[in-house]
């Protein structure tokens, strides 16, 4: 079973926390902070403009490896493994 994104939607797989600090402690799993960084899945055809009818195209493609913003989206499991569906405009930027 794969998910197939609807207009803007984007589906993530985020990318584990650090689990240790700079300094070297090493975090229990409640003071990890949740991760904003993911790596795209799974990428819709885009929403429509009003004005043209025209899909818009997204910035970003499968294999990206993104931040998002904190608390966006809507989380799926799908088998062992679990994802974020979130709008293109929770998308903060592409990690290069």
């Amino acid at each position: 079973m794969t998910l197939k994104p609807l207009s803007d939607r984007v589906v993530l797989k985020m990318l584990e926390a650090e689990e240790t600090t700079k300094g070297g402690i090493i975090l229990a799993g409640s003071a990890k902070e949740k991760p904003q960084t993911a790596e795209v899945i799974a990428v819709g055809p885009g929403a429509y403009n009003a004005e043209t009818g025209a899909r818009v195209a997204l910035d970003v493609k499968v294999g990206d490896k993104v931040i998002a913003s904190k608390y966006a989206g809507t989380e799926v499991k799908l088998g062992n493994e679990e994802y974020i569906v979130v709008r293109a405009d929770d998308i903060l930027a592409i990690v290069e």
